[in-house]
């Protein structure tokens, strides 16, 4: 990538250049008010990408790991419906989750006593959930497939936002989707964070991070917290994932390495499901929330309440 960062135009998008891959930029947007690729890809392409090859192409070994780490995503689930039940009347318990993938985010909510609903839209994955006995639409959450589920009072919307071409519009029908006072949670990749520019720019790692057509929109905190302000949210509560880059800011570095990847995966979970089990819980959720406020994680976690106007 050049020093120099131009001005790009691309139809009413416009912004500096801050990175390029695959053929696409990545700009500033000031539009839109955050990251994103130029040019974006159509509707026909991402439909290909997610429901026919997304699992079978870029995610083969997806499924089997999920369930090898069923033990602790439980842990990560059942610590979002904590945070939902803290914002939520003890009678909101309908709760749709859009891109819900194998379906084990859904499934932990019914052992908790919600009804849960999901939509999915690739094949293997939502054959994969209806296999669990959960209902699960396969297919995208737009205008159409929104009157299938009705009003719910909370709604799971993760690594969704930085798929889509218009996330707008996406939130602006997860809005109209929940019952007053209905809580969002919704989860991106904390990109361009602060350990990865330190890497990027003082260690000669490339920027990993960029990663289109598969990764249109990157957010941070503001940028994400500014998005859901403009459609009618209130941001209630905020967290990050564990700052996995800590793990190349140590020297290991697992950037195309697969196997010392899953190393160091494990070496998270087992951090976390420590921290758990010696009750310790809450330290571990003050841990991830005073890391959101300086920008630092590998995800950026908001909560956010449908406000009243």
């Amino acid at each position: 990538m050049n020093s120099a960062k131009p001005t790009l135009q691309w139809q009413q998008h416009h912004g500096e250049v801050l990175s390029n891959a695959n053929g696409f930029d990545v700009i500033e947007c000031n539009t839109c008010g955050f990251k994103h690729v130029v040019p974006l890809p159509t509707t026909d392409e991402l439909i290909k990408v997610y429901q026919h090859d997304y699992y079978d192409q870029e995610k083969p070994l997806y499924l089997t790991r999920y369930k090898q780490d069923l033990p602790w995503w439980n842990g990560v689930y059942e610590h979002r419906y904590h945070v939902f039940t803290q914002y939520l009347a003890p009678t909101q318990r309908t709760i749709l989750d859009i891109g819900s993938g194998p379906g084990y985010f859904l499934l932990k909510g019914k052992t908790l006593g919600w009804n849960t609903f999901g939509i999915e839209p690739s094949e293997q994955a939502a054959l994969h959930s209806k296999q669990l006995g959960l209902n699960i639409f396969n297919g995208f959450f737009d205008k159409d497939t929104a009157n299938i589920f009705g009003a719910v009072d909370a709604i799971n919307l993760s690594l969704v936002l930085e798929h889509i071409p218009d996330p707008t519009a996406l939130l602006q029908l997860v809005y109209q989707q929940l019952n007053p006072n209905g809580l969002l949670c919704v989860i991106v990749p904390n990109d361009f964070n602060p350990f990865q520019q330190i890497l990027s720019q003082h260690t000669g790692l490339p920027e990993w991070w960029v990663a289109p057509p598969h990764h249109l929109n990157y957010f941070n905190f503001r940028s994400l917290t500014a998005l859901l302000s403009r459609c009618g949210f209130d941001v209630v509560h905020e967290e990050t994932t564990f700052p996995i880059d800590l793990f190349l800011l140590m020297g290991d570095n697992y950037i195309g390495n697969d196997e010392l990847g899953r190393t160091c995966h494990s070496k998270r979970m087992q951090f976390e499901q420590n921290l758990i089990a010696s009750g310790n819980h809450q330290l571990l959720s003050d841990l991830y929330s005073s890391l959101a406020k300086h920008g630092i994680g590998r995800e950026v976690v908001l909560y956010a309440r449908k406000n009243s106007y």
